[in-house]
């Protein structure tokens, strides 16, 4: 029996064929040579890393999430415009402390969808004091966090019992909902201070 004609098959590596590594994106981003800003969303929560590449291993710079505000800032962490914001402007703090000045974004297997929480994570890192070539524009209603004030306060009138049961979390961490916009100028002067 001889072999059989046709063209052959060629095995992907293993995180690509479960569809957790994009290596053409992944090589891309190497060719830079600037360290990447990898922002990464989990179910309740944002991390922003400054990852730089090195022959041994990548080398993260920073790592900044939600739980890390909560602790220092008293910020009600949450999966969030606000919280990506900060998160990104903290993260670019640490960044610089560390020498690192120019970044270039990853945003992994997320698609690139415009007012996303990853761009609200890159935007800070942004006006942190990063230099990342990208022009987008998101609004800043989004970015205080005005839009949840506004939900949760038609919610509150609407329906006081579906307002408790869905701002609970806000509560347990002594947080109103309502005044969220103050709180988030409150922590960006925190973290720039």
């Amino acid at each position: 029996m001889g072999r059989a004609k046709g063209p052959t098959y060629i095995v992907p590596f293993k995180r690509r064929k479960i569809g957790r590594t994009r290596y053409k994106k992944r090589l891309a981003l190497l060719r830079s040579n600037k360290p990447r800003l990898v922002v990464r969303k989990k179910n309740r929560d944002i991390m922003v890393q400054v990852v730089d590449f090195g022959y041994e291993g990548d080398r993260v710079l920073a790592t900044v999430n939600g739980k890390i505000l909560a602790k220092q800032f008293n910020w009600p962490s949450r999966r969030n415009m606000p919280t990506a914001y900060l998160v990104g402007l903290y993260a670019a703090k640490i960044a610089k402390q560390k020498g690192v000045s120019e970044v270039v974004p990853d945003i992994g297997l997320h698609s690139p969808t415009k007012q996303s929480i990853v761009f609200g994570a890159i935007k800070g890192a942004m006006d942190g004091g990063l230099k990342i070539n990208m022009n987008m524009e998101i609004s800043a209603d989004r970015i205080s966090g005005k839009h949840i004030t506004d939900y949760a306060k038609a919610l509150k009138e609407k329906n006081p019992e579906e307002y408790k049961k869905r701002f609970s979390s806000y509560f347990e961490q002594k947080a109103n909902p309502e005044n969220l916009p103050d709180l988030f100028e409150q922590t960006v002067k925190k973290i720039k201070g």
